[in-house]
């Protein structure tokens, strides 16, 4: 059996980025606050942890005062940065600076088209920490939108200005933006950027990544994707593996394989989201060899 490693799978760079951070503040100080989970994946949460990192909430944030928290890569809406200072909490603030263009840009847009009573519309995952942070550029008055049903929010009359969360699917994003056309032409509308500004904010290193697992999924007998559940670029990038592969099975550790799935003479490839560290993803080649 010839198992291989995805090159290109693992932690992006804003990812990486937030993780270096807590690491370096550990080392110096043992023990440090970081709002929500650092990463989507519960294994890296957990090597975390037992280093001192201590994972709070909203909630537990209002009781901090005079010390320190990190704000994680998928960045937070300005409340939160207003209750830090008032609170005289020290903010390591480890915001993709993809994000934070992102937060801008939809600030910009929510600043100009609520002047001609329009919207700002996001495709992305209701709740996630990412679109929580976008939605508090608009004062939390942004319409999320993750299915063609949540388009019913929406009104068609009014000028729309359109954003992506930075890791949901191309695709997903083109097919939302053609339903939203299709939608304001059935209201009589016409497709100007006056009336539908459409932005594709999807981060460039998570898309490029969609190609590159179609290839991997061909070269492979058997796709083994490793993700945190609750990891919403996991799930899309899953979808591109099962899509060109049916042999493509989604699992958080190496806890989870079954030795069904498997044949002696099977190439199998293992690979993950931008959340999945790569010391999980060797860990997983591992017990596949044990297996077999």
């Amino acid at each position: 059996m010839q198992i291989t490693i995805d090159k290109n799978s693992g932690y992006c760079f804003g990812v990486e980025f937030a993780i270096q951070m807590a690491e370096d503040e550990l080392v110096e100080s043992g023990k440090l606050y970081c709002l929500g989970d650092i990463v989507h994946n519960a294994m890296e949460v957990e090597r975390l942890q037992a280093k001192g990192l201590q994972i709070i909430g909203h909630d537990d944030l209002k009781q901090l005062h005079d010390c320190k928290v990190l704000i994680r890569a998928h960045g937070e809406p300005p409340e939160t940065y207003e209750l830090a200072m008032k609170n005289n909490i020290e903010l390591i603030d480890a915001s993709c600076p993809v994000v934070l263009k992102l937060q801008n840009r939809v600030k910009n847009s929510y600043d100009k088209i609520t002047a001609k009573n329009g919207q700002v519309v996001i495709y992305g995952q209701q709740g996630h920490a990412e679109v929580i942070g976008i939605s508090g550029q608009t004062h939390n008055e942004a319409i999320v939108v993750t299915t063609e049903d949540d388009l019913q929010k929406v009104d068609f009359s009014k000028p729309i200005a359109f954003y992506s969360q930075t890791t949901k699917s191309t695709a997903g994003f083109y097919k939302m933006k053609a339903l939203i056309e299709s939608k304001i032409s059935e209201n009589g509308g016409s497709i100007t950027d006056e009336n539908f500004d459409a932005n594709d904010s999807i981060c460039r290193q998570v898309s490029n990544r969609e190609p590159q697992l179609e290839k991997f999924s061909t070269e492979n007998d058997v796709i083994i994707f490793v993700s945190g559940k609750k990891s919403s670029n996991g799930k899309a990038l899953y979808g591109v593996c099962k899509n060109t592969n049916q042999r493509s099975y989604f699992i958080e550790n190496e806890l989870e394989l079954e030795n069904a799935w498997f044949k002696p003479t099977d190439k199998v490839g293992i690979c993950g989201a931008t959340s999945t560290p790569s010391w999980l993803m060797e860990k997983v080649a591992k017990a596949i060899e044990e297996l077999n």
